[in-house]
């Protein structure tokens, strides 16, 4: 009888913690797989679900005095009380004690990461906190790198570890499970959707 992997736990408010990492200015300027304003979109829409629904998040950068940058202001702005850490020069965030003990003392074991480059910043992770029992979201569309060609070899690296792939959108939805409060997030971030809801609206105003 054939093995099958075991399925992931449904994303629970409850059990899971946002990781952004290394979303520096210099960085942010290699990310080819997304245009600059989809990409910043996204990582912001992330960030700002992680806000609505309170979870624990953390921040990292990696070399900030070099050409990797200073970490997205807005992040900062969104997030100016958790967790900062500014690793000196490790390459994977996992390498840090101090980013895995702030992870630990989430007590959370659902980590919800994304970052740049892709390939590095975010797999290096997201395959240690895998070994160490965690299971890890990667949220594929607030993460980038140099090329899709580059995201696609990552992506299939981590998912074949065990990590699921997933978007922002997808988190949102999957945390919220109804759509009752949701409206303006998704608005802000998805003009789309936010034309859906404006027809709604007047539909339901006549």
């Amino acid at each position: 009888m054939a093995d099958y992997p075991a399925i992931p736990s449904r994303l629970s408010i409850d059990d899971a913690a946002v990781l952004l990492i290394d979303h520096q200015s210099g960085l942010l300027s290699r990310v080819q797989d997304y245009g600059p304003d989809e990409f910043r979109n996204n990582v912001l829409a992330l960030a700002e679900a992680a806000k609505f629904f309170e979870l624990p998040t953390i921040l990292t950068t990696s070399f900030e005095q070099g050409p990797n940058g200073v970490i997205m202001p807005e992040l900062k702005a969104l997030f100016p009380d958790v967790p900062f850490i500014a690793r000196p020069g490790q390459i994977n965030a996992w390498d840090n004690e101090e980013f895995v003990a702030a992870v630990k003392a989430t007590d959370r074991k659902q980590l919800v990461m994304a970052g740049v480059v892709t390939d590095v910043c975010v797999a290096f992770p997201a395959l240690s906190a895998l070994r160490e029992g965690y299971e890890v979201f990667v949220v594929t569309d607030a993460s980038g790198t140099f090329n899709k060609s580059v995201r696609d070899a990552a992506l299939m690296r981590m998912q074949q570890a065990g990590a699921v792939m997933t978007s922002w959108f997808a988190v949102a939805c999957e945390l919220q499970r109804d759509m009752e409060g949701l409206a303006r997030l998704l608005g802000d971030r998805l003009p789309a959707y936010r034309n859906l809801i404006t027809s709604h609206q007047a539909v339901a105003n006549r």
